[in-house]
């Protein structure tokens, strides 16, 4: 039997679902919907508690480091000025880092997760203005440790955590991996959440609910919206760490990180809200903003930034 072609509300999380327009051509042709746009409100500098500010982090998946510093990506990220800028999907040896970020004298303080096996597969950064007391790279289990996902660093009052989350892939294939994975990372942030509260932020891989992507009906058996990889994300709200976006913008519709390549999903707002700032709810008092950062360029994700008070 024919499959229906797939529109662009129906490509998973990893994108590689391709539109046929043929089983359209039989329809009448309807106008267009005009696309319903997020605009970022301004940024709240203040916490619900009355205190300022005094930390900036911001994250972004920029598919592909090289690629992504070739277009301009780093004007974005000194005209941003976070105090702690993370990067995933670098998909970059650390021999082969571009020159314009390792020499970047805003961040004297830059560390590395690379995946070991493949090349050019999976990897995250974290660039600092100030020295963290400590730097830690995975989750001490090395079947995921070997694909550079993960870095942490401790700062005085906090660890920040970021994460690239294993995709469950093109049918489905990682999903069993990415169960364990899910498992074995929220025992590694509970436990580090013993000690001190922790900031978690990054390409988590997962639209949580129906309203953090275009299409949820479409897209219940498409990675990224799997009833499992929803739960996993569930029991880390439950493990005791709060959504930082939602906490301020419960019913906020539209307001998604990522969108395909294809079909021109992002001019139509076609997409998945697959990053996060997540906060030990210790940390909640001195939120003060979570913002998605629509408007910047050169990835298929778009940087997300969060404004704390710790």
């Amino acid at each position: 039997s024919m499959k229906r072609g797939k529109n662009a509300e129906d490509a998973g999380a990893e994108g590689d679902d391709t539109g046929s327009a043929s089983a359209k051509k039989t329809k009448k042709t309807k106008e267009p919907e005009a696309p319903i746009l997020y605009d970022d409100p301004p940024d709240k500098m203040t916490s619900k508690d009355g205190r300022d500010a005094n930390m900036k982090i911001t994250s972004w998946n920029v598919d592909g480091l090289r690629a992504w510093v070739k277009k301009n990506g780093l004007d974005w990220v000194r005209e941003e000025a976070p105090d702690v800028m993370c990067l995933q999907e670098t998909k970059c040896g650390e021999k082969a880092l571009p020159a314009d970020i390792t020499s970047m004298p805003e961040y004297p303080h830059k560390y590395w997760a690379v995946s070991d096996e493949k090349e050019g597969y999976s990897g995250v950064g974290m660039l600092c203005k100030t020295e963290p007391l400590k730097v830690t790279y995975g989750i001490g289990k090395e079947e995921h440790d070997k694909e550079g996902r993960v870095i942490t660093a401790e700062f005085p009052t906090f660890y920040l955590v970021t994460a690239y989350v294993p995709n469950a892939s093109k049918g489905l294939v990682r999903l069993d991996y990415r169960k364990t994975w899910d498992e074995d990372f929220r025992s590694y942030l509970s436990e580090l959440d013993m000690q001190k509260p922790l900031v978690l932020c990054g390409d988590l891989n997962v639209a949580h609910q129906e309203i953090d992507l275009k299409n949820p009906k479409g897209n219940k058996k498409n990675p990224g919206f799997t009833p499992e990889e929803r739960e996993g994300f569930s029991q880390l709200l439950a493990a005791g760490f709060v959504d930082s976006f939602r906490e301020l913008y419960p019913e906020q519709t539209n307001a998604y990180t990522f969108w395909t390549y294809m079909m021109n999903s992002r001019s139509k707002n076609v997409g998945w809200r697959l990053d996060y700032f997540l906060l030990s709810s210790s940390l909640v008092p001195g939120l003060c903003d979570s913002k998605i950062r629509n408007k910047a360029m050169g990835s298929d994700h778009c940087p997300i930034t969060l404004h704390i008070a710790v």
